[in-house]
């Protein structure tokens, strides 16, 4: 009989799939396909490793011994030391914990909060709640590239002060934080650091020994493991009270019984991802500098968006004079091609990007951005059916449109 994990590795690599179909996927920041080597390592754990970690037979301890593997796995990608990490269900939930449990935790000592104007909406929203309950909550400003810097970070820090919250880098634009720099600025201060690492992890070196955050927000789906897993890292010694109760399990902090076999594919993708990711990001950025540098020189009133360094190398966010992003998506795709405008968890509304707007753009100007993301199945091939597609896609929405006026001499 045949195994039914050798059946899962023979799979065909989704962006071929995907391209065989007449589909380039390239939104990678909203979804990753799952690899399938991590849904092999999953398998035995929604079979004949179905035990609860909870239970005290031996059919548990096999459970519990798997748990506290993977979870070492998982620590261990991320520089962490096991009992540090808290599995969660999603990012989400992660930066709940994280900045909802410490300002409850330490309210005592002070109740005002920092966020950057460029947050994910997920952090916003937190930001909102937190008003509600009696916390001053100050958003620092970004600069036209996106990124805060430690100046005006610090200009904003008072007495009451008791937690920062700024993303690694941004899910949107790709602009890279100077996460660094702000941890070095709040150590010994007494002021804890959030960051949620999801946009960057996989595609940047994260090593909270090397750079002090206190608490790091991330998703097993951005490292290409199942979606609906998060992980909060809580440096030794913060403290923080739990948001959702329950029967106590992660230290109290995350009640619920683990999803094991998602765990352990959690764990699986990251040691994929640190045996192949130097090679993966250099592979991966040449994708995205080769549409970076055929968008620029071949469609006119075409602008890079975010930071033209420091950022993501998967990302290329632009914006084209003239046009409206979401009618650029649904064009891009009746071509087969999939984009974004944005942060998904933000696409269904229709105001312009917080973070675009924060950057100093007018309205017209953020609704016209479009962004591509690549990831570990996207190949050089998906640049030239991008460019196949979008000059004709671009040119036809600005002879529709009222906004668009070109530089070319009228015709007599």
């Amino acid at each position: 009989m045949t195994d039914q994990r050798d059946t899962v590795l023979t799979l065909a690599d989704p962006g071929a799939a995907l391209r065989a179909a007449g589909v380039v996927y390239a939104d990678y920041q909203s979804a990753k396909p799952v690899d399938p080597r991590v849904v092999a390592a999953m398998l035995p754990y929604l079979t004949e490793k179905f035990g609860n970690a909870a239970s005290l037979h031996g059919v548990g301890d096999v459970a519990t011994e798997a748990l506290e593997e993977a979870r070492g796995r998982v620590a261990a990608f991320f520089g962490a030391e096991p009992r540090e990490i808290v599995f969660t269900g999603g990012a989400t939930e992660a930066t709940n914990l994280a900045i909802v449990g410490y300002a409850l935790r330490n309210k005592r000592k002070g109740n005002h909060v920092i966020i950057s104007e460029a947050e994910h909406i997920s952090v916003l929203n937190i930001a909102k709640y937190l008003e509600k309950q009696g916390f001053r909550v100050t958003r620092a400003p970004i600069d036209l590239h996106g990124r805060v810097t430690a100046k005006k970070l610090r200009a904003r820090i008072t007495d009451e002060t008791i937690l920062v919250s700024l993303q690694w880098a941004s899910s949107e634009i790709g602009t890279v934080q100077p996460i660094a720099e702000i941890a070095e600025l709040l150590d010994g201060t007494g002021i804890a650091l959030h960051s949620d690492a999801v946009a960057a992890e996989g595609l940047l070196p994260i090593d909270v020994s090397a750079v002090p955050v206190s608490l790091l927000s991330l998703s097993s789906n951005d490292l290409y493991g199942p979606r609906g897993l998060g992980a909060l890292y809580v440096r030794q010694g913060v403290q923080v009270a739990p948001v959702l109760l329950g029967g106590g399990q992660e230290r109290g902090l995350r009640s619920g019984s683990e999803d094991l076999a998602s765990i352990a594919g959690f764990a699986t993708a990251a040691d994929i991802m640190a045996a192949e990711m130097p090679a993966e990001v250099e592979r991966i950025r040449a994708i995205r500098d080769t549409l970076v540098e055929r968008v620029l020189a071949e469609i006119p009133d075409s602008h890079l968006n975010g930071h033209p360094e420091q950022r993501l190398p998967n990302n290329a966010h632009f914006r084209f004079h003239g046009v409206e992003g979401e009618a650029m998506v649904l064009s891009l795709r009746d071509a087969g091609i999939a984009a974004s405008t944005g942060s998904a968890c933000s696409s269904k509304t229709l105001e312009p990007s917080h973070t675009l707007i924060s950057c100093g753009l007018l309205h017209e100007e953020a609704h016209g951005s479009l962004e591509f993301t690549f990831g570990r199945w996207s190949a050089m091939e998906d640049v030239d059916l991008i460019m196949a597609a979008l000059p004709g896609v671009i040119a036809r929405l600005r002879a529709l449109s009222p906004l668009y006026k070109t530089h070319a001499p009228a015709t007599p």
